[in-house]
């Protein structure tokens, strides 16, 4: 069985360097994943692209919705020019309407200033109230790839979904899930899709000291975050090697 790509989706350095150390294939390099994710800063690409492996950067610039004016399209016009810049591989994007559908003219105008590089459509898919037509813009825009929890929570949730969407793209892009994939879940998915590249952050909640010394500060607190697990990103690294001997 071919090598599966294993992306990893990561916010700060430290992310980028455990996730690349164990195993990890490509970053999606984003912000704030908390919120879905948004546009890395300067600082951030230039340092990740350093790292040896392609990045693909969130060009997002804000949460929430996924509706953009002409201000929000002229941040990112310019946040693609700053991948350029960097070194990086390739951008994620997704744009639609108000009721869901794909803005095939802005995500068009995204993908001409992207100039050649890689071209993922993130959950922006997921929102999409008919997902074989998002399918057919996709492929008519020349995306290389859908990043799809199958219109669910997780990716095990939806994958009954994520399988509709493979079969119906039939090679003519590559359908990436995404969504919660873990090494306690991997297994289960793989036992019903069949795909050349997963997705998956690898996070695990961690405290502050700040909340270790303040006993009255509740976990969740504005402190503590997420971060990169190197255990999960090996443990998945190493699953989806195997998976290919």
């Amino acid at each position: 069985m071919k090598q599966i790509t294993f992306e990893v989706c990561v916010d700060t350095i430290t992310g980028a360097m455990d996730a690349v150390r164990n195993g990890a294939d490509r970053l999606e390099l984003c912000d704030a994943l908390g919120i879905g994710g948004a546009t890395p800063s300067a600082g951030l690409m230039q340092r990740a692209a350093k790292l040896g492996v392609p990045i693909y950067a969130m060009i997002r610039p804000r949460g929430g919705d996924f509706i953009f004016n002409f201000e929000d399209m002229d941040v990112m016009l310019h946040d693609i020019d700053t991948c350029r810049k960097y070194g990086m591989a390739g951008i994620v994007i997704g744009a639609t309407h108000e009721n869901g559908a794909l803005d095939i003219a802005k995500l068009a105008r995204l993908i001409e200033q992207a100039d050649g590089m890689g071209v993922t459509l993130h959950r922006a898919f997921d929102v999409t109230p008919d997902t074989s037509e998002a399918l057919e813009q996709a492929i008519d825009l020349g995306i290389e790839r859908i990043l799809t929890s199958g219109q669910r929570e997780t990716a095990i949730e939806g994958v009954l979904k994520i399988k509709s969407v493979i079969d119906e793209a039939a090679g003519r892009i590559s359908i990436m899930p995404c969504s919660k994939i873990n090494p306690s879940n991997v297994e289960s998915l793989f036992k019903l899709i069949s795909v050349s590249e997963i997705h998956s952050s690898c996070r695990t909640l961690v405290g502050s000291p700040y909340t270790e010394n303040a006993p009255s500060m509740a976990p969740g607190d504005d402190f503590s975050r997420h971060i990169t697990d190197p255990k999960k990103v090996k443990a998945l690294a190493d699953y989806l090697y195997n998976l290919s001997q």
